[in-house]
């Protein structure tokens, strides 16, 4: 059986990064096809060398630093990567991989981390960080139209999709009117150790942009000078975020991944206020044994167990952190607040154990299964 899997394109190593890590392992023979490859050397270890076979993008003038400027050209160059020679097309999307052309003959399973973003709810947050002319602005609103009309126009494409989180199938319903599978992404536990003894910190590690609302967790914190809090991560608001900190916030930057483990195993609780697809930290967290304080919509409603108010015991379950309603600075303090009155309701081993349910091998064993009953299906 031939065997092809289709990524958006390759240029830093991420979520979705480890998704293909974990596809390619699942299927060792497969090819790569991408929009563009850019990936540093340095990080393209995962890929074990394989010929990885590109668009013509690849091939125009500034690609290398500048691949997302060719936007428009995307959707029609996912479609002119000619996979017509694999049995089994396998695409990992959070843009335009799922558009790829198949036979119907084909077997195509999507695993779909999102539909696109800046055509779907964040165009206007797109809009305002990328294009600073208003004239150009109505251009881009005109172009995003025209990919969300594709991006429907191809869901179909998409053969058997299979979502990332509850909260991306329910995207994938409203966007697309398809349904979909829900399998959640693999997370590299390997590195964490659970760990019982905490310290009087919180923690959060986010990139610093504007929708991982980290400015929130900021403002709660400066408002309870008895409690400390740790940022790690790097990103355009790091001045910003830095000059509105109180003296108990430290904003520590871009970390390697032994301090940022080092931190989430000792931290009294991980904070995080944004409103995610997943969250994969979130689950790093929890291996660590560090229970999770979030705004409870999303991903984390998948991959956190919250804390309701019935004694767990009694109530049969095991919780591993708290949710807040809003994104606002008192409803992360209530939060907070209330985490502190129940030191023996969460504890490191229930977080430890939830997080197991991410390991890459349950992501492979599920995916596989997936696969072969959508082979079965073509079959039929």
């Amino acid at each position: 059986m031939k065997t092809v899997i289709v990524h958006d394109w390759l240029a830093a190593s991420g979520g979705a990064e480890l998704v293909l890590e974990q596809l390619l392992q699942c299927y060792p023979d497969a090819n790569i096809f991408t929009l563009v490859d850019v990936m540093p050397p340095a990080e393209r270890g995962f890929l074990q060398g394989r010929k990885i076979t590109t668009s013509f993008i690849q091939r125009l003038p500034g690609v290398q630093r500048h691949f997302r400027h060719f936007l428009p050209l995307m959707p029609r160059a996912i479609e002119a990567l000619d996979v017509s020679q694999y049995d089994l097309v396998i695409s990992s999307s959070w843009a335009f991989a799922k558009g790829v052309k198949v036979r119907p003959d084909q077997t195509h399973v999507s695993y779909v981390h999102t539909p696109i973003r800046y055509a779907w709810d964040q165009q206007e947050l797109y809009l305002q960080q990328a294009v600073s002319l208003e004239p150009l602005r109505k251009l881009a609103r005109f172009f995003l139209a025209g990919l969300r009309r594709w991006d429907i126009k191809t869901a179909g494409r998409g053969g058997q999709l299979v979502a990332n989180s509850h909260f991306i199938a329910e995207r994938i319903a409203q966007c697309w009117q398809r349904e979909s599978r829900v399998l959640n992404p693999p997370v590299a536990l390997d590195d964490f150790t659970c760990t019982e003894i905490k310290e009087d910190f919180y923690v959060t590690v986010s990139r610093l942009v504007h929708y991982k609302a980290v400015e929130v967790l900021i403002q709660a914190f400066n408002a309870m000078p008895g409690k400390r809090l740790v940022v790690i991560g790097d990103g355009p608001l790091f001045k910003k975020l830095e000059a509105m900190a109180g003296p108990n916030v430290t904003l520590l930057g871009y970390q390697s991944r032994e301090v940022v483990v080092g931190y989430l195993q000792r931290a009294r609780a991980f904070v995080f206020a944004a409103h995610e697809d997943f969250g994969i930290v979130a689950v790093e967290a929890q291996a660590c044994g560090t229970p999770v304080i979030a705004y409870g919509v999303g991903g984390v409603l998948d991959s956190v167990i919250p804390y309701t108010g019935s004694d767990p015991v009694d109530a049969g379950y095991s919780p591993t952190g708290l949710f807040f309603d809003q994104q606002t600075a008192d409803s992360v303090m209530a939060a907070v607040e209330r985490f502190e009155t129940l030191p023996d309701a969460i504890s490191s081993q229930a977080c430890a154990a939830n997080a197991a349910r991410f390991s890459p091998g349950h992501f492979r064993h599920e995916f596989m299964a997936i696969v072969e009953q959508a082979m079965d299906n073509s079959a039929a």
